[in-house]
């Protein structure tokens, strides 16, 4: 399939894109909102000749704000134009940047070849940083024809995914050929986007800016603050972070063994997705667990057995006021979620087995002894358990993982570095 085919069926599936919407919005119906931004009509009014940066939901989001700062401290003279494709990345980058005014954000339209035209026709950028994997091949043909270098940042690219863009060769090695540069997170991945198309010289393995990640320290006396508030500095705290539909159930089962022996232990759930609140609110309330919502500012007293974490940008907060932390996606085949969050809190970090969308990071965090893999209620159960008994053992987890971080960390000036290039090349 060639990239005219691939636009052709694109188009002929716009009715099933509209279905699509449409079932997403009875969940979230914010998808029902702004919807010509995702054809390119009725953009907002934007600054031309700056940075377009790409950051398709809120994991991407959050990762692209430490790059997207040094941008703006580094182009003063230069708007960034932020674009993602999900109401809940449209939340935080614009909560995230809400006192910028050379931030300017959008959907990202689809990727129709007019669409991508109009869009880049408003925008005019003289970069274009895609984070991670979204790669859209009229964007990309469209950002060439002008002459506007396109960069991968943060890139990585699993075995499965990269199995699948190989079945499509006459639509990817011509999308690859025309980037400009891939900051690839590891050897393993450059070598994965080499053999798909990429030139040699345009891929540079730079590692994870999510080592990079830099921890407030009024972040960490605002949690200390709070517990005390809730007088529970002594009483057992853990986190279920990012869970996924089936894995609510495994955590709250693990929850309940361990009240057994720890009565008075805290979990604090948060669900990844907004749309999925009220139905993991319902699932705490059904299974019996005392339970108040982080959104209802109601204090946690001794008598509270869960607190939902139904509030936005706040995943920092809540993993500092917790003594350990399981990081979700891992137990049902999602591929995980950012296990360095935790561990720059000084967290002891415990994960499910899938964890495909961070094998580095999950092998690099094991082999130091700081991650923890669980199968089900009854392992995740014991492993909790044996943090709350074992504090040295907890503390041991917590700075291995520290070190992994400090270790690992560069990525993000290695990046900058490539993209200073392209843009002095301009």
């Amino acid at each position: 399939m060639n990239r005219t085919l691939y636009s052709a069926l694109f188009y002929l599936g716009l009715p099933l894109v509209a279905i699509r919407l449409w079932l997403r919005a009875r969940k979230a119906p914010a998808y029902a909102r702004r919807i010509g931004e995702r054809f390119s009509w009725g953009l907002p009014v934007m600054a031309q000749g700056g940075i377009w940066v790409h950051a398709v939901s809120v994991g991407e989001s959050i990762a692209a704000a430490p790059m997207i700062r040094a941008l703006l401290q580094r182009y003063p003279q230069l708007p960034i134009t932020v674009t993602c494709m999900t109401p809940t990345g449209s939340e935080r980058i614009q909560a995230l940047f809400a006192n910028e005014p050379r931030i300017q954000h959008c959907y990202l339209p689809y990727d129709l070849p007019c669409a991508a035209s109009r869009f880049l026709d408003r925008v005019r950028p003289t970069l274009a940083v895609i984070m991670e994997t979204e790669l859209w091949p009229n964007h990309i043909h469209q950002c060439a024809k002008r002459g506007i270098p396109v960069a991968l940042a943060n890139a990585r690219l699993s075995e499965r995914s990269a199995r699948g863009y190989a079945r499509f060769p006459k639509l990817t090695r011509p999308m690859l050929a025309e980037m400009s540069l891939f900051a690839v997170q590891t050897e393993a991945e450059a070598e994965r986007f080499r053999q798909l198309g990429a030139r040699a010289e345009t891929v540079e393995v730079t590692g994870s800016i999510k080592y990079d990640l830099t921890i407030d320290p009024q972040l960490l006396e605002r949690a200390s603050a709070l517990r005390s508030q809730w007088q529970a500095t002594d009483r057992p705290v853990w986190i279920a972070a990012s869970t996924h539909e089936g894995e609510d159930e495994v955590v709250l089962a693990a929850h309940r063994r361990l009240l057994d022996s720890y009565p008075d232990a805290l979990l604090i759930l948060v669900p990844r997705h907004p749309e999925r609140f009220d139905t993991v609110h319902r699932l705490c309330e059904s299974e019996g667990f005392a339970t108040v919502r982080r959104s209802s500012a109601q204090p946690v007293t001794a008598q509270v057995s869960v607190l939902l974490g139904d509030t936005m940008g706040e995943l920092l907060f809540l993993y500092a006021l917790a003594d350990s932390a399981f990081v979700g996606g891992s137990l049902v085949p999602n591929g995980g979620h950012n296990l360095l969050e935790p561990a720059a809190l000084s967290k002891p970090v415990l994960s499910g087995p899938h964890l495909f969308n961070f094998l580095e990071i999950a092998a690099q965090l094991r082999s130091a002894g700081a991650l923890q893999e669980v199968e089900d209620a009854e392992s995740l159960a014991w492993a909790i358990q044996r943090l709350f008994e074992l504090p040295r053992d907890a503390q041991r987890m917590a700075e291995a993982g520290l070190k992994v971080m400090r270790t690992n960390q560069g990525a993000l000036q290695r990046l900058l570095e490539g993209l200073g290039r392209l843009i002095s090349e301009r």
